[in-house]
């Protein structure tokens, strides 16, 4: 289910046709550390302040305070 906000503008991904950073889970590597969300890999970089994630402290497991997205380091 996709919310939009009146008056937002309806930004997707050109490769998926799905609303840009709507995945939830995401898969990391060590290589990839220090976490960050928004990842800058993400199509809007700047969809939420920039928030560092202690993933390695917290059994490889993380969530986003701003957007709710779960990582999981997967090595």
């Amino acid at each position: 289910m996709t919310t939009t906000v009146p008056g937002a503008p309806d930004i997707t991904s050109a490769a998926t046709g799905t609303p840009a950073n709507a995945q939830r889970r995401y898969e990391v590597r060590r290589v990839d550390l220090p976490l960050s969300c928004p990842l800058p890999s993400m199509a809007l970089w700047n969809s939420h302040p920039r928030v560092y994630l202690p993933i390695v402290a917290d059994e490889g497991k993380a969530d986003c305070p701003y957007c709710g997205a779960h990582f999981v380091l997967v090595d």
